[in-house]
């Protein structure tokens, strides 16, 4: 576990007082058996029991608590809902872990404008539950997004089942107020969504909690589509579901999302969550949502049913009605949480890979299991490529999550080898800091450092993440 040393021991029962007359004596956690609860995030492989949790309500009081670690040469780590699945929350040794769970209003609704200002533990479902009554919604929608904070899809800049036709969370926060390390309180971006000057919003969204803290974020809002309909096509082959994809994209139709599901996942759901809507015996489904105007939505629905025919799709379902769109997507929704059901542990990665190197990967993640020796489910946002893959695993096995870790390693390198990316929307964390260097020259390392050292010259915000340290990291991962 990567520390940050320092040249003196941490006076806590100062710093706790200090703390204390900013947060309030329930604003902070210090009790050993309750900061268990915060010793890791959705990646539970990795523990580290923080030293101290304080839960401010203000940026006010972010800032002072920053300031004081600042001062005292304490690192410090945001942490929003825990659901991160790359350990971006992994707390360090002798570490602050500032928890924005209390930080959770939405302070400004203008429908008119198209935007809502909220605070970072606001979760990511709140937001379209406070828009759609005026007939809008908020489009990133993580399979998390009933649990997950707005604040934590800032720092992952994550995506969801809708990034392949909205964007991921970059694309939709116009601005930010923020806490750098320093304990300055700073805004970037505004009200609009090209502002002049350097992009820093776009900086510090996906930056990991490394470059500060975002305490308020102003987030564009879309229109509620006319028309909304969901297709469920399954295949007697993962290739011929993976040849559909790429026939909807390359017949210029961009749908509202494509995700895809193996046979291992189809029988996990419908053991767990039974659906009843996904066939067992199929090799692969594809659920296919498209929105739009009434017209557009017919159109594309007709050309996108005879694309999986002609790819050999056996049989189509379609949903227009909200229940019954919503039970077509119920399955995906729970996909890891039905992995969870049926194994002791299971590890997850997100590698990203050209859509033309589907079936490729995919045969190739199987042999790599088979040589291991555990399951892998593939359950993934196919129409940009942004494979999960879970595999399943007895962590009270000796030596099975060191097994498990390579075998996830080699995934990564098996993306970026066929023209990908290391990740696609749950971040590098502590998990994958490793394999940058398979992905970025020592140049390009150093240049990210750089950046990092401007805003954060000490390294006390969330140390040890994203750069690979020490620099033999990327090597001990080979």
């Amino acid at each position: 576990m990567q520390t940050v040393e320092k040249s003196t021991a941490p006076h806590w029962k100062s710093i706790i007082a200090q703390l204390t007359a900013v947060v309030g004596k329930k604003g902070i956690i210090q009790r050993r058996e309750e900061l268990i609860t915060y010793e890791c995030d959705g990646l539970t492989s990795y523990r580290e029991r923080p030293a101290l949790v304080i839960l401010p309500k203000t940026t006010e009081q972010v800032a002072a608590a920053v300031k004081i670690c600042d001062e005292n040469n304490v690192a410090w780590i945001a942490r929003g809902a825990g659901t991160g699945l790359s350990g971006g929350a992994l707390p360090v040794e002798n570490c602050v872990l500032i928890v924005t769970a209390l930080m959770n209003q939405i302070l400004k609704v203008d429908l008119e404008n198209q935007r809502v200002v909220v605070q970072p533990g606001v979760i990511n479902n709140w937001v379209t539950q406070a828009v759609s009554g005026g007939g809008f919604y908020y489009a990133p929608d993580p399979s998390s997004q009933i649990i997950c904070s707005i604040g934590g899809n800032i720092a992952e800049n994550s995506g969801g089942v809708h990034c392949l036709k909205y964007g991921v969370t970059t694309n939709h926060v116009l601005g930010l107020k923020l806490v750098i390390p320093s304990g300055e309180i700073i805004d970037v971006g505004g009200e609009i969504a090209e502002m002049p000057g350097y992009d820093l919003t776009g900086l510090f969204v996906g930056s990991e909690g490394t470059l500060g803290i975002a305490t308020e974020v102003t987030l564009k809002i879309l229109k509620t589509p006319e028309s909304i309909c969901v297709l469920l096509a399954d295949f007697e082959s993962v290739e011929a579901a993976g040849s559909a994809v790429s026939g909807i994209i390359g017949a210029g139709i961009i749908p509202a999302g494509i995700e895809m599901m193996d046979n291992f996942s189809i029988n996990a759901v419908e053991d767990v969550v039974a659906t009843k809507c996904y066939p067992r015996d199929a090799a692969a489904i594809l659920l296919v949502e498209i929105d739009g105007s009434a017209v557009e939505v017919v159109t594309n629905q007709a050309r996108i049913a005879a694309i999986c025919r002609d790819n050999g799709a056996r049989s189509i379902d379609i949903a227009t009605e909200p229940e019954q769109r919503l039970r077509l997507w119920k399955g995906r929704k729970a996909a890891f949480a039905a992995m969870g059901k049926i194994s002791p542990d299971y590890y997850v990665q997100d590698g990203v890979i050209p859509r033309t190197q589907l079936s490729y990967v995919l045969q190739e993640i199987a042999r790599l299991g088979e040589k291991y020796g555990y399951f892998v489910a593939n359950v993934f946002h196919a129409g940009d490529g942004n494979l999960h893959p879970l595999i399943l695993y007895d962590n009270s096995k000796a030596g099975a999550l060191e097994q498990v870790e390579a075998l996830g390693g080699e995934i990564l390198k098996l993306c970026v080898k066929v023209g990908g990316s290391i990740s696609g929307e749950h971040g590098i964390g502590a998990d994958k800091r490793c394999y940058m260097s398979e992905m970025f020259t020592e140049t390009d390392l150093e240049t990210m450092q750089w950046v990092r050292t401007v805003f954060n010259p000490k390294e006390l915000a969330n140390p040890g993440k994203i750069i690979p340290t020490p620099r033999t990291c990327g090597e001990s991962a080979l």
